[in-house]
């Protein structure tokens, strides 16, 4: 395998048991940091692996409650400081325009976000519950469009099947229909990258759209859904507590433990089946 922006070759030594210790080359998922910086202030540093990174900071600011709909984003560059650690481009300034009213202030991450959680640089708890409205009558989807999903994104992650290391997110409409699907070392940041592409598309609101996580679903996952108007959030594998208290209480479908032939709800309803079965 070649180099690549989202995998790189890796000496290591294996070692098994009862066989000769064996050098081999490894395969590792690429992580690197990004600076976003909106109208020249840096407002956050999210650990994330390269690629679709104008999504990534276009679905950083939906999320975050500083824009709402493709028209507020007037563009997003690339910065690039030759002889600095930025050079490869690890800078991306988000411009907005001029009329656009926002506060910065609102931003409460301290500057470094960790590819593990993209909470903790939260300052409080108060800043950790964005401020979005419910869903109102969330679509109710059949069991078998659901267990269809799974092995759909799989087919999308084509460096997870090569590294092991990676997270993916995909964005379904109601008939179970893959719409875009992204990879990264964080869980929220492929969350992100689907939504800014969605935001940029001038998909939003998708009220009629399904998330799927390729790992667990946190409460920030669903609070990223929310942002964008999604209904419908499904994991292959488990929701934390406060991930289905949110769930219930803003109208989100939450299921988890997504199998070919399974899965677990875990807050909203599904459609019945010809005899009245999910």
């Amino acid at each position: 395998m070649k180099p690549t922006a989202l995998a790189r070759l890796w000496p290591v030594r294996r070692v098994a048991r009862g066989r000769k210790t064996a050098h081999v080359a490894d395969v590792l998922a690429v992580e690197e940091p990004l600076e976003l910086r909106v109208r020249g202030r840096a407002v956050a540093v999210v650990m994330r692996t390269p690629g679709h990174d104008a999504e990534l900071a276009a679905g950083f600011l939906l999320t975050e409650g500083v824009v709402r709909s493709a028209d507020d984003i007037y563009d997003i560059l690339r910065c690039r400081t030759p002889g600095t650690a930025t050079e490869a481009g690890n800078v991306v300034e988000v411009v907005l325009p001029k009329s656009l009213q926002v506060d910065l202030g609102r931003l409460t991450r301290h500057v470094f976000s960790a590819t593990s959680c993209g909470l903790c640089g939260k300052a409080t708890i108060e800043s950790v519950r964005q401020h979005f409205p419910p869903v109102r009558r969330a679509p109710r989807v059949a069991a078998t469009v659901l267990r269809a999903l799974p092995a759909r994104l799989a087919a999308e992650q084509p460096t997870f099947k090569t590294t092991g290391g990676l997270h993916a997110a995909g964005l379904f409409d109601l008939k179970g229909k893959l719409l875009v699907a992204r990879e990264d070392v964080g869980r929220h940041n492929a969350v992100d990258k689907v939504l800014g592409h969605a935001l940029r598309a001038g998909w939003l609101p998708l009220r009629r759209h399904i998330l799927l996580v390729s790992g667990r679903v946190s409460f920030e996952v669903m609070q990223k859904a929310l942002a964008a108007r999604v209904p419908v959030v499904a994991g292959v594998s488990a929701p934390t507590s406060l991930a289905a208290e949110f769930a219930l209480a803003n109208g989100q479908t939450l299921v988890g433990f997504l199998r070919a032939d399974r899965f677990n709800l875990y807050a909203g309803q599904l459609a019945a089946g010809p005899r009245g079965r999910p």
